[in-house]
């Protein structure tokens, strides 16, 4: 398996003198499409309506219960990222720590799992999927993780998805009414203008 997942790593990983344009995207695709997750939960809590808010609040729990799952993993086994081990080209600053499984794309795809298993909010879910998937591709691509550790991601994700949509409700309506007492107070004065949804 290592053998394979070392092969696929050199197959995806950036020649040693990559195109400048795909390598500004895969730079912008590994560090900077996370960022929007917080400004969808944002935009999602300022006009959305309250179903809205109860899926981004799923979300929001799922993406914790991946990164306390991914952390726990990486506790009990430590997987040398590529450039740790001399392979390939890396292209992009990161920790020497385990690289088993992605963060990044664990977030990303914990967060579009959840949205894809809610009708209302599936449009928004699949475009968070391929984002989270281009995410994957380019830390690949620069050096920072291997094939494998996408795969894990894909599977911690789905699973915290599953679990949080199977058997949270209860955590995240709580959570959901203290949120919104707390936004209604804080922000009581954009509401009564119309400025935002209460």
């Amino acid at each position: 398996m290592e053998t394979l997942n070392r092969s696929l790593f050199l197959l995806l990983n950036a020649p040693s003198n990559p195109n400048g344009i795909v390598l500004q995207l895969a730079r912008l695709f590994a560090e900077d499409l996370i960022f929007l997750i917080p400004l969808a939960i944002v935009a999602g809590w300022l006009w959305g309506r309250r179903q809205t808010r109860t899926q981004l609040l799923a979300a929001t729990t799922s993406v914790l219960l991946g990164l306390a799952i991914n952390a726990l993993v990486g506790l009990f086994w430590q997987h040398p990222r590529p450039f740790m081990a001399g392979i390939g080209h890396t292209l992009m600053p990161h920790r020497a720590d385990s690289s088993f499984p992605s963060d990044h794309t664990t977030v990303m795809l914990a967060f579009a799992f959840t949205l894809l298993l809610h009708r209302h909010s599936r449009p928004v879910g699949l475009s968070f999927a391929l984002a989270a998937f281009a995410t994957a591709w380019a830390r690949v691509y620069l050096g920072v993780h291997f094939p494998l550790d996408i795969v894990g991601s894909v599977c911690v994700a789905g699973f915290s998805a599953a679990i949080v949509t199977r058997y949270a409700a209860r955590f995240v309506s709580a959570s959901q009414s203290l949120a919104t007492r707390v936004y209604r107070t804080l922000l009581a004065p954009l509401i009564r203008r119309g400025l935002i949804q209460p």
